[in-house]
């Protein structure tokens, strides 16, 4: 499927997304409730976001360091920044690519070894969704359509451990049974498509160590909760029903569905994937008006993608980067 046709099917899938979550709505309802939102939590919430991608920094920086030891968490902070933002304006979750491309340039990592990390981050991120999805149903019940949910993302998540335990465990095999699928090939295809794949098997290399693992779960464990803080501090802010409905166990819930349901392809930024995520958990499970539960998706929303898009932009343009040079990499050529 090429690009283009891509781009269509995740603006169209979106699309849908928003139809579903804002059908037979009355916006003036919306907005009248985002008018008597107290806006000064937002100081605090977005503070605590903000930490929560510095922690993802520092996350980032260990799954590296068997391909590049010598990076910081203040190195990488800043491009961190930058793929959130791409996420929310490049299609196709280009966020991922230009991370790659950018700590492949300023710190001569492989672009390769860059991209197996990053697949790293999303299963556990993944993981500590289901974390978070698992924690709340100790306390609250859970509808058909969030228990499918659950159950269609463990499935996928399992099957993405098994995944990454095969390739980091079994490298050799998994090298041997490459070899015998690319005899047929040329030589010089055979060639390079087994030097991605040993590069990609390279920026596996944190995976065999124990306390690393330990300290990226718990790292992600960390981030996720300050992000899950920013939607109860915002939700204390909000009007009194979704500030009635946002106990502890629901905030964990409500951040694991919006999250998970970002994982279905759509437009950047996620638009209408994480309405309808949060109208599932709020509307669906918990009986919060329509038009509450969705001023406060988009009030959530809005702070998790406009100050992050412009930091990253700023940073983008401070280091003379232009859109146009991702065309140009070689690794864009695997998307």
């Amino acid at each position: 499927m090429n690009r283009s046709l891509r781009v269509a099917l995740g603006l169209g899938i979106s699309a849908v997304f928003l139809y579903l979550a804002f059908r037979g709505q009355d916006f003036g309802e919306i907005r009248d409730s985002l008018g008597r939102t107290n806006l000064w939590w937002l100081i605090p919430a977005l503070a605590l976001y903000m930490l929560g991608v510095y922690l993802r920094a520092i996350r980032w920086r260990i799954l590296l360091r068997p391909v590049a030891p010598n990076a910081t968490s203040n190195q990488l902070f800043p491009i961190v920044a930058i793929g959130f933002m791409a996420n929310n304006v490049l299609p196709l979750r280009a966020g991922e690519i230009v991370r790659s491309v950018v700590v492949g340039r300023e710190l001569n990592v492989s672009k390769t070894s860059t991209l197996a990390t990053i697949a790293v981050e999303r299963i556990f991120d993944g993981v500590t969704m289901l974390a978070f999805l698992a924690f709340s149903m100790i306390f609250v019940s859970l509808t058909s359509e969030l228990q499918h949910l659950a159950i269609v993302s463990f499935i996928v998540f399992a099957g993405l451990l098994l995944g990454l335990g095969l390739l980091t465990f079994a490298g050799d095999f998994v090298s041997r049974m490459l070899q015998l699928v690319l005899g047929p090939l040329p030589a010089g295809v055979a060639t390079r498509v087994e030097q991605l794949a040993e590069s990609f098997l390279g920026g596996l290399g944190v995976l065999k160590s124990r306390g690393d693992l330990a300290r990226v779960m718990i790292l992600s464990i960390g981030a996720w909760l300050l992000e899950a803080s920013m939607y109860y501090l915002l939700a204390i802010g909000f009007g009194e029903q979704v500030r009635a409905a946002m106990d502890p166990a629901v905030t964990l819930l409500t951040t694991g569905v919006a999250n998970l349901s970002t994982l279905i392809p759509g437009a950047p930024g996620y638009i209408g994937q994480f309405e309808y995520g949060v109208k599932l958990v709020l509307n669906g499970a918990f009986d919060v008006a329509e038009s509450q539960a969705l001023a406060y998706a988009i009030l959530v929303h809005a702070a998790l993608y406009f100050p992050i898009t412009l930091a990253g932009l700023v940073l983008w343009f401070r280091r003379s980067l232009r859109f146009s040079d991702l065309r140009e990499d070689p690794v864009t050529e695997l998307t």
